[in-house]
Parts: C-alpha cells; sequence; structure tokens
C-alpha cells in the first residue's frame, strides 16, 4: 500500500490564486504589496494579518478575515470543486528542464524526524515552533490547506518524473497556469481515479519522501492532528539548491568587537578588498559598514557530518557563541536564493540591516548524507528551486 493518496476534497484554481510560499519572502511589506495587486492571491489567506484591509490585527485576529476570503474566492468561482483527485503538475522556465510534481495527500503518521522513529517521509530541519502554531491554528480556522509540502521521492525518482512528463504530454491544455516572479510558469492537471492514478500514486509513494520545503507545515499536521497533509511530490530531477543567507537587523555588538570575539573562537577573519560575494564551501563571507571579511568557523572534529555544516557553524559560532543570538531571534532575517547577493547588501547600505552573511548552499550529496543519516539540517538552510506554487490546490479537511 502507497502511503500518497488522492485528494478526496479538492478545489482546483481558475486563475489568480497562486502565490508563493508565505516564508519566502525577505519582509511583510512585500506580503502586503502582492495582496494589494492581487486581492486573490493565496497569500490574503495563509497571510491574513498582513492583508491591506486586516493590518494592525494580530495573526489569531486575523483568521476568520482569512475564512471569509477562501469562502469569497470560492463562491466567486476563483476554485473550482472535485473529488479523489490528484494534480499533475509541470512548471518551466526559458533554458530550465521542466520540473514534475504530484499534487497529493500524504499520510502524517509516516512523518519520521530520527533513526529510531519508523517512517517513509523523513523531516530533515529544525524549525520555529511559533510559526507551527500559526499553521495549526490557521488549517482550524479556515477547514483547508493551501500550501504544499514538497517532498522529494528518493526511490523511484526517476520512474516518477518519466510517468509524469508520459502523463501530462498526453493531458492537451492544463487546467491552469500561473506565472510566477521569476517567469516560471506553473501548470496543473487534475487527474481522477482510474489505472494512471493508481501508477502515480505508486510510484510517488514508492520510496522514502524527504522533505524538500514545508518542514513547518509537515510538523503541523502532526500538531494538529491531521491524518493527512497537502503535498507535492517531485522527483531529483526537478530541483537544485540555492543559496539560504541571513540579515542581522541590529549588532548586539560592534562589528570590530564581533571579529574579535570570532577570532578568540579559534576562527580565522580576513577583510577583503572588493564587496562580498557568496563564498565556496567550507567559508563564510559577511559584511557590514562597507567592509568585507571572509571568515573560517573552526569545525568540530568530533562532529557530525551535520554539526560541521556551514549553516551549523554559522548558526554556532557566529550567530549564539559570538553575538548572543537564538536562532529564532528577530534581528535575523533567512533570506533564501531568489534574492541575490547585490540585495543583501544593498540592504547593509541602506542601513536596514548592520550585518549580511553569506553562506554556500548546501550540496546535494551532503543534503542525502544528512537524509541517509536521519539526522536534522540546520534551521533554513535548503533553498530549493523552483518551488511549488501555493494557492493552486487547495485540500479541504472539512
Amino acid at each position: 500500500m502507497t502511503v500518497v493518496h488522492p485528494i478526496s476534497r479538492a478545489w482546483i484554481t481558475t486563475g489568480g490564486t497562486g502565490a508563493q510560499n508565505y516564508d519566502e519572502f525577505a519582509d511583510d511589506a512585500e506580503i502586503t504589496d502582492i495582496i494589494t495587486a492581487n486581492p486573490h492571491s493565496a497569500l490574503a489567506v495563509e497571510m491574513p494579518h498582513l492583508a491591506p484591509e486586516s493590518l494592525g490585527k494580530s495573526f489569531l485576529e486575523s483568521l476568520p478575515d482569512a475564512a471569509v476570503r477562501l469562502q469569497r474566492d470560492q463562491a466567486e468561482e476563483k476554485y473550482r470543486q472535485a473529488e479523489d483527485v490528484v494534480v499533475l503538475y509541470r512548471i518551466t522556465a526559458p533554458g530550465e528542464a521542466p520540473a514534475y510534481g504530484l499534487w497529493s495527500m500524504v499520510e502524517t503518521g509516516q512523518i519520521s524526524t530520527s533513526a529510531d522513529e519508523p517512517g517513509l517521509v523523513i523531516r530533515n530541519e529544525d524549525v520555529f515552533i511559533s510559526k507551527v502554531r500559526e499553521r495549526v491554528a490557521l488549517a482550524e480556522a479556515i477547514g483547508a490547506l493551501l500550501s504544499p509540502v514538497l517532498l522529494l521521492q528518493t526511490g523511484r525518482g526517476e520512474e516518477l518524473h518519466a510517468a509524469l512528463a508520459e502523463a501530462i504530454d498526453a493531458a492537451g491544455e492544463p487546467a491552469a497556469t500561473d506565472v510566477d516572479a521569476s517567469g516560471r510558469t506553473h501548470a496543473i492537471w487534475p487527474l481522477g481515479p482510474g489505472d494512471l492514478q493508481e501508477k502515480l500514486l505508486a510510484l510517488a509513494g514508492g520510496g522514502e519522501l524527504v522533505v524538500a520545503d514545508g518542514n513547518h507545515r509537515s510538523l503541523a499536521a502532526q500538531t494538529g492532528g491531521l491524518q493527512r497533509f497537502l503535498a507535492v511530490v517531485t522527483t531529483p530531477s526537478s530541483f537544485f539548491i540555492q543559496p539560504y543567507n541571513r540579515l542581522i537587523s541590529e549588532l548586539p555588538a560592534s562589528v570590530d568587537e564581533l571579529l574579535e570575539r570570532l577570532r578568540a573562537a579559534g576562527a580565522t577573519v580576513t577583510e577583503l578588498p572588493r564587496p562580498a560575494q557568496l563564498p565556496a564551501k567550507g567559508t563564510i563571507e559577511v559584511y557590514a559598514a562597507g567592509r568585507t571579511f571572509t571568515l573560517g568557523l573552526p569545525a568540530d572534529p568530533a562532529g557530525s557530518t551535520v554539526e560541521n555544516l556551514d549553516h551549523a557553524l554559522v548558526e554556532r559560532i557566529l550567530l549564539r557563541d559570538s553575538l548572543g543570538l537564538d536562532p529564532g531571534d528577530k534581528r535575523i532575517s533567512y533570506i533564501g536564493g531568489d534574492y541575490p547577493v547585490e540585495w543583501l547588501r544593498g540592504e547593509v547600505d541602506a542601513g536596514r540591516a548592520e550585518l549580511a552573511v553569506l553562506i554556500a548552499p548546501v550540496t546535494v550529496d551532503d543534503f542525502v548524507e544528512v537524509n541517509l543519516e536521519r539526522l536534522k539540517l540546520p534551521r533554513k538552510s535548503t533553498w530549493f528551486t523552483p518551488k511549488a506554487r501555493g494557492g493552486l490546490v487547495v485540500a479541504d479537511l472539512r
């Protein structure tokens, strides 16, 4: 029996509801601007306190507004209902190979977070519990899931990739398309019960599934007691990993004090006569007050693979030990690969941040090794591209 299932009651977009996932933004004002320009965007439901008409309310206070917005969109036929479907998914862009996925529901009880915890769905990254609580409260308030967990099929991924490509080629025109901010086109095709659906479900659930994006959403499904969660099962050939950097809005110490603390912790610190850029694996670059430094942070000889990843060293040595900042501190912003290094430097130059921390992306080999060992990656360390678009397929939980 597969652990991947059809969506019993789905709402399929008819257009205009697609959105970046709520956690893909560098600041809240971007979300408000998008909702203002696109009032039917799923962001208005997922981040209701940032919708223009709800500004000033807290997230919890604005949950009734979220329910009203979703009901309005359904009543205005921004979605159409479907039952017992999976949804074929293709993402295309000039110069890129197509990415494929399958919208479906996956058994929450299969989530495993350690080597001694059974399950075929591996969650590999630490999370911020406050974000999890928000996702639980939203699902309870609206009775639906709008953003999927992106799952990488590791056992039969190439077979799934070929089967999805073949099914989409034969499916005709998509039910809906949506173009994201990077110019990628997201297209979907609902597929009802039958032999093809059963074949794709078997392939999608045919091996261990790794959470590539949506660690908070998967834990929210567990915390909220959901038997199944909304997912897009994708394939190894459909993604790549981009950098995940950090911005510090306010330093608890001066730059010179920070550098001295790093040296005392065993780090090598070298000032560079150029603007900061993305470093090679094994070094970190930081940018502050127009100055660039490269850091060699000391690894722990007794540490595991994951404990000596660049992102883990930044969290432990730079943020916690040298600056006294917990990873969840509001002064830390986690900036995904859609924002280039020039943008991060610009935030520092403009005074909106005091320090940019640039980290090489986690390699696919490291990602796979960590998951095979059933270890957890540091928070916000893998930015998978392309990402599944929220608001295209909604799973009704009622």
